[in-house]
């Protein structure tokens, strides 16, 4: 009786999971609509009011002699190309942190790679006088990696190898060692602290498109390398000698996971700056709606981060009456309350 009973059970277990594959293709589908609205806001809404049909014309049909088709090309557009590719960058890498140390609160900034990041951003600008994104990058990237490689080799030390507990514990005694020594960078020149004052709060304006499309690849790359990994790390989310026992090459697995991780913290984080909680709360979010299947976490986390850091910069730009506010600042003063009531959900804070 039991194996007939088995066997009709499997079909209605297929069903469901059908149902809830539709279901969250569904809630991604709406997702992209949402982002496309958001998109469209973006580019529409700033500190000066310009016409639906100016807008279009500029992008359309560019008059170089026009200010209002320069403001929506040089400004807008670009700004608003750099949130769609910043925020899903800061929101795949904090996913892929999370699973691969198996810490749902995780971030960027435990692993060290922020910290890294602007550490070489402060070493090029302080002591090599590089103020341009494009000159910079190269050492963004290299603090990042170095600093991932740093940790990772301090968590493997011991018997019991690089565990979730001490990779995070080396990430966070390195970061704050890093962290003094860019304040020491910054302080000690008053041109190099002018030029990080702003750039340390976090923003996506102010960036020609041509330097956008030079970072795309590398943060394309960086995607492209978490949907790979992400069936990978559900199996090793069960523990590494089951991962193992399921056929994961796990040495393989966690070295595309830093060479992912630091493209894409690296990358965001010389073009923007140091943005906090998008790669904190956009995947804990999201693992509330869909699971702890990276499958369905890295897409899902793709377009809500981009809408989450469009929307912060869009309420960045009209909430004061002069002025704009730091895309960076608006991110905080949104994700800590949000966070802290995620946290509070224990369906949520599980992987």
């Amino acid at each position: 009786m039991t194996a007939p009973v088995a066997a009709s059970r499997r079909p209605e277990t297929a069903r469901g999971v059908a149902a809830t594959n539709r279901l969250r293709l569904l809630g991604l589908v709406i997702a992209v609509v949402v982002l496309g609205i958001t998109v469209v806001v973006s580019v529409c809404v700033g500190a000066r009011d310009i016409a639906p049909s100016t807008i279009w014309a500029a992008i359309t049909n560019f008059d170089v002699g026009n200010d209002e088709h320069v403001m929506v090309r040089e400004l807008r557009v670009p700004r608003t190309v750099v949130g769609l590719i910043v925020g899903p960058a800061l929101g795949v890498c904090g996913a892929l942190i999370q699973a691969y140390t198996r810490n749902p609160l995780a971030d960027p900034g435990v692993l060290g790679v922020n910290a890294g990041a602007t550490f070489g951003v402060a070493l090029a600008t302080g002591l090599l006088g590089f103020t341009a994104p494009l000159a910079y990058v190269w050492f963004a990237l290299a603090g990042a990696a170095a600093c991932t490689i740093v940790v990772y080799v301090l968590g493997a030390l011991g018997r019991s190898g690089a565990t979730p507990v001490k990779l995070t514990m080396a990430g966070v005694a390195f970061s704050a060692v890093l962290g003094g020594m860019t304040s020491a960078i910054v302080l000690a020149n008053r041109e190099t602290f002018d030029d990080m004052r702003f750039w340390g709060v976090g923003a996506i304006g102010g960036r020609s498109l041509d330097t956008v499309l030079f970072f795309c690849p590398l943060i394309v790359l960086g995607l492209v390398l978490a949907v790979y990994v992400a069936r990978p790390l559900n199996a090793l989310a069960l523990g590494d000698d089951l991962g193992v026992t399921l056929g994961v090459k796990t040495g393989r697995i966690r070295i595309l996971v830093v060479i992912a991780v630091t493209l894409l913290a690296g990358t965001a984080t010389a073009l923007a700056g140091p943005i906090g909680f998008v790669g904190l709360m956009v995947p804990h979010a999201v693992r509330w709606f869909v699971g702890p299947d990276q499958r369905w976490i890295v897409p899902f986390t793709v377009v809500m981060s981009a809408i989450l850091l469009l929307v912060a910069d869009i309420i960045g730009r009209i909430i004061l009456p002069s002025g704009e506010l730091r895309v960076g600042l608006v991110t905080a003063i949104v994700g800590a309350p949000v966070l802290i009531m995620l946290a509070r959900r224990r369906s949520v804070s599980s992987l």
